[in-house]
């Protein structure tokens, strides 16, 4: 499993939001691939000014600042045990 954190070098708030993702992320078998947008021309047009941006995939976990929350709810969905499936007879 990865996520991907959208950020610059200059950001304040990239670096807040990569130092609150490593404890959360610690032991999960999460990686975080850290991407800056200015060196992609594709990446800084579609985001521009709203890094730090945390996404799974192509979809947006959060903004700006990190959305405990909404991860801690991404985190236990991968988490959760899947049901077996049983079979009688």
């Amino acid at each position: 499993m990865e996520l991907t954190l959208l950020g610059r070098a200059y950001c304040h708030l990239c670096d807040e939001m990569q130092a609150a993702l490593a404890p959360m992320l610690a032991g999960t078998g999460v990686e975080l691939r850290v991407i800056d947008v200015d060196a992609d021309v594709a990446l800084e047009s579609r985001w521009g000014e709203q890094v730090p941006v945390l996404l799974d995939g192509d979809n947006l976990l959060c903004m700006h600042r990190l959305d405990r929350a909404a991860l801690t709810s991404w985190l236990d969905a991968r988490a959760a045990p899947v049901a077996p499936e049983w079979k009688i007879g």
